[in-house]
C-alpha cells in the first residue's frame, strides 16, 4: 500500500515559511489524490489540503487558505506544502496521505510517520 514519507519540518519563527515535502517510493503520486493533515497534542486531526490528480483542483483549510500551497513535481515524485506567514496555531505534526472526499468533508488513508512543525511566537 502507499507510504508516504514526509520531510521538511522544523522550528521556524511566527511568520516564517517551511516547505514540507512528501515522497513515496515504489508508487507514481501523480495518480493519486494527495494531500496534507495534520495532529496537534489534544486536538483533533485538522485537513490541511489536498491536491486532485484528476482536474489539478486544490483543496485547503480556512484558516490556512492564502498562507499554504499544495503543489506536486511530476519528475520527482514528490508532493510539497509550502506554507508561509505561519502562526503558533499552526505548530503540529504534518502527515501527507492519500485524501479523499466523503460525504462533504475531506478524509486522509496511508499516511507516513509525520514531520513536526513547531512556530514560535
Amino acid at each position: 500500500q502507499l507510504q508516504p514519507v514526509e520531510s521538511g519540518g522544523g522550528w521556524v519563527q511566527t511568520g516564517g515559511s517551511l516547505r514540507l515535502s512528501c515522497t513515496a517510493s515504489g508508487y507514481t503520486l501523480a495518480g493519486y489524490d494527495i494531500g496534507w493533515f495534520r495532529q496537534a497534542p489534544g486536538k483533533a486531526r485538522e485537513g490541511v489540503s489536498c491536491s486532485h490528480s484528476s482536474d489539478g483542483t486544490t483543496y485547503y483549510l480556512d484558516s490556512v487558505t492564502g498562507r499554504f500551497t499544495i503543489s506536486r513535481d511530476i519528475a520527482k515524485n514528490t508532493v510539497y506544502l509550502q506554507m508561509n506567514s505561519l502562526k503558533p496555531e499552526d505548530t503540529a505534526v504534518y502527515y501527507c496521505a492519500a485524501c479523499r472526499l466523503d460525504q462533504g468533508s475531506y478524509e486522509y488513508d496511508y499516511w507516513g510517520q509525520g514531520t513536526q512543525v513547531i512556530v514560535y511566537p
